[in-house]
């Protein structure tokens, strides 16, 4: 097995089995939107604070696969500190990462890892759920986001 997909299958297995920010809602939470993926059963809540346009703190819960559940523990943390506009930007650059191959920054190397869920096309709407509900929540969307 080559080093990047051991990489790969080693963070997806770390985040599914200890997700990061599972299961905590930031205090006041000002953004908060749910995603559902009907044909898999992945289903997520997604708690950001934001204060003077800056995401203070981010958070999950609900359940899905080990892909979603890991894309969801490494989007909390990377949004951490980030501005809004920032954030924006990650959402769109992590989106065209899984589903065109487009390289993403360097410096987010752990992101990055996620890049393997190419190999299997019908996961990448796994992969992003909870990045798209993430953006929800930034738009205050109510409305249940889904990636079918």
């Amino acid at each position: 097995m080559n080093v990047s997909r051991q990489l790969y299958e080693d963070m997806i297995l770390d985040h599914n089995r200890a997700p990061r920010n599972f299961m905590r809602i930031p205090q006041d939470p000002v953004c908060n939107a749910h995603g559902f993926n009907p044909i898999c059963g992945d289903d997520f809540n997604i708690y950001l604070q934001v204060e003077n346009n800056i995401i203070k703190d981010a958070s999950f819960n609900g359940a899905g696969c080990a892909i979603s559940t890991a894309s969801a523990s490494l989007m909390t943390e990377a949004v951490k500190g980030m501005s809004v506009a920032d954030a924006r930007e990650l959402f769109s650059d992590m989106h065209n990462m899984l589903t065109t191959g487009e390289e993403l920054d360097k410096s987010y190397f752990k992101l990055h890892i996620l890049s393997g869920v190419r190999e299997y096309p019908i996961r990448i709407k796994c992969a992003t759920l909870a990045w798209h509900t993430m953006n929800a929540a930034l738009d205050n969307i109510k409305a249940t986001v889904t990636t079918e």
